[in-house]
């Protein structure tokens, strides 16, 4: 587990290399669609937070909404745009839908909506090193799920973003933003895009250090923290800004924080 291609965001904790031992999961092969979701708010009647909050950060090139519904432009990250109205049903703002997306992966969803949905689903999280265990797909030390070739290696193998990041994206792959959940190619454990389309919440509390002391066997996170760990990255990530699209990569969020970029996937109990 962790970092050994020499890739690692040093701030993110991607080292020690350490060997990690597990007990028997199962995963989704696929991050929740919207479909899914929508059949648990539909039983439930749930609210995202998002949704009670009534904003959610939209990347800049994917904003469909009129400019009096932008609510806040962070400084450090010019390029996401706080947006009223934006939510799981509404991605780019009042303009949107997801009406034919149905088969993509479900986002503006909190670290607790997907809680939320897991508990109503009989399931859980996956930690970060059973989401690593199976991004992998059986390929040991390699730096992306099918081995050490880069993304764009004989086409397109991830959704990640192409051209000058923030302002250009040539969508080369096909995906301005979200694609299907089973697009390009599943790895060796039978995943669809654990790397590129969306980041994907963990069960896992985030501390930087946390390697350092973690347990070799079936390591679950710190016991203490406000921060959620996220995995795989997501279509924004390009490798001059955000070069998180590998199997070590790491990243972390507040658990009530949604963005457009952002679903989840789940284990059994």
């Amino acid at each position: 587990m962790g970092d050994s291609s020499g890739d690692r965001n040093v701030a993110d904790g991607e080292m020690p290399l350490h060997r990690v031992s597990l007990s028997a999961f199962s995963i989704d092969v696929t991050t929740v669609t919207n479909e899914a979701f929508a059949t648990f708010v539909d039983a439930t009647d749930y609210r995202t937070e998002a949704e009670q909050f009534g904003y959610s950060a939209v990347f800049h090139l994917a904003v469909t909404a009129p400019d009096d519904d932008i609510v806040g432009v962070p400084p450090q990250t010019p390029w996401w745009r706080g947006v009223r109205g934006a939510e799981w049903r509404r991605p780019g703002g009042a303009g949107s839908s997801i009406d034919d997306l149905g088969n993509h992966p479900v986002v503006h969803v909190s670290w607790n909506d997907a809680v939320a949905y897991c508990e109503w689903a009989g399931r859980r999280l996956p930690t970060e090193a059973e989401w690593e265990y199976a991004a992998r797909g059986g390929i040991e030390g390699a730096k992306y799920p099918w081995g050490d070739d880069e993304v764009d290696a004989g086409g397109w193998r991830a959704n990640i973003f192409q051209g000058t990041f923030p302002t250009l994206n040539t969508i080369e792959d096909g995906w301005a933003t979200t694609a299907p959940v089973r697009a390009f190619t599943p790895n060796g454990y039978g995943l669809w895009q654990p790397v590129g389309n969306v980041w994907e919440w963990c069960a896992d509390r985030f501390d930087a250090s946390y390697y350092l002391s973690s347990p070799s066997s079936d390591p679950t996170g710190p016991n203490i923290g406000d921060a959620r760990s996220l995995r795989g990255g997501s279509y924004l990530c390009h490798i001059s800004y955000c070069n998180r699209y590998r199997n070590s990569a790491r990243s972390q969020n507040t658990p009530e924080s949604s963005m457009g970029n952002t679903g989840f996937r789940t284990v059994a109990l």
